[in-house]
């Protein structure tokens, strides 16, 4: 059987660039959600999924942290993927046949001083990869696509002008997951990402921090946000460099569990060589 990995999305989505770049030996699996590609994972018909959880641009990617705790999957890589946008048409078409281009919400107004210096009006698609399908099909050299090289491969679009994001640090960062944890020591460089909702005893998220500051563990994020449908239920995640074997993340982790209701490793993974 072919090792796959899922993704969210269709072929030539910067999720499939991730798996092509992360995962060149897996056959990349296109799933219409979240949910959908996570399934894929636990069903057993895709051994890997990519999920995006975060971008330099537009933040945290909506759903995912709250999907993952309860994904029963475990996070087993982390990886970084350059968003290179590119403006992609139909085969013989030229820069100054455009009037329309066609993307995702998120990526047209990174395109914005492009768009306006050539005069070309932005228009909505579902996604990216999707808009890269529709301009091929439409064969109206008039219209283009905000994409990937890979959604132009794919489509058999022509490349029209390459890299014309307004700002050269988007990034996207992916986590992926399987269905087993690896808790091997893969590297010097380590992270543990872990979900946890503090007790309810008056400073008790302060405290709970401050083994971490105490046994020199460094925590490169923390986000809060509501669960349960309640503003007074909030849930953080957590990312800190280091193995749970190391005898200062271990001490760490045993005072905030001292100061929490619920504590749950999501998985610990090397730290991908952009971090260093």
């Amino acid at each position: 059987m072919t090792a796959r990995i899922a993704f969210q999305g269709e072929p030539g989505a910067y999720s499939h660039q991730a798996c092509h770049a992360a995962r060149p030996g897996l056959e990349a699996l296109p799933c219409a959600t979240f949910e959908e590609a996570i399934e894929a994972v636990r069903e057993g018909r895709a051994d890997q999924a990519m999920l995006p959880v975060e971008n330099t641009t537009y933040g945290r990617v909506a759903d995912i942290h709250r999907l993952l705790p309860e994904s029963g999957l475990h996070i087993v890589d982390e990886a970084f993927v350059r968003v290179h946008i590119n403006l992609l048409a139909v085969p013989g078409a030229t820069l100054a046949d455009i009037k329309e281009a066609h993307s995702h919400l998120v990526l047209l107004p990174q395109c914005a001083r492009f768009l306006r210096e050539q005069g070309i009006a932005g228009r909505v698609s579902p996604d990216n990869a999707r808009a890269a399908r529709d301009v091929a099909a439409w064969g109206d050299k008039s219209k283009a696509a905000l994409a990937s090289e890979l959604a132009g491969e794919i489509y058999g679009l022509d490349v029209l002008a390459r890299h014309i994001e307004d700002h050269d640090t988007n990034t996207t960062r992916f986590l992926i997951m399987s269905r087993e944890p690896d808790l091997t020591r893969r590297g010097d460089h380590m992270m543990t990402t872990f979900v946890f909702r503090v007790r309810n005893i008056p400073a008790a998220l302060y405290k709970a921090m401050g083994g971490f500051a105490t046994n020199g563990v460094n925590m490169t994020k923390l986000e809060s946000y509501m669960v349960d449908g309640s503003f007074t239920a909030t849930q953080f995640y957590a990312d800190i460099e280091g193995h749970p074997d190391d005898a200062n993340v271990r001490l760490a982790l045993e005072e905030l569990e001292y100061f929490t209701s619920y504590l749950k490793v999501l998985g610990t993974y090397p730290a991908a060589s952009v971090r260093d």
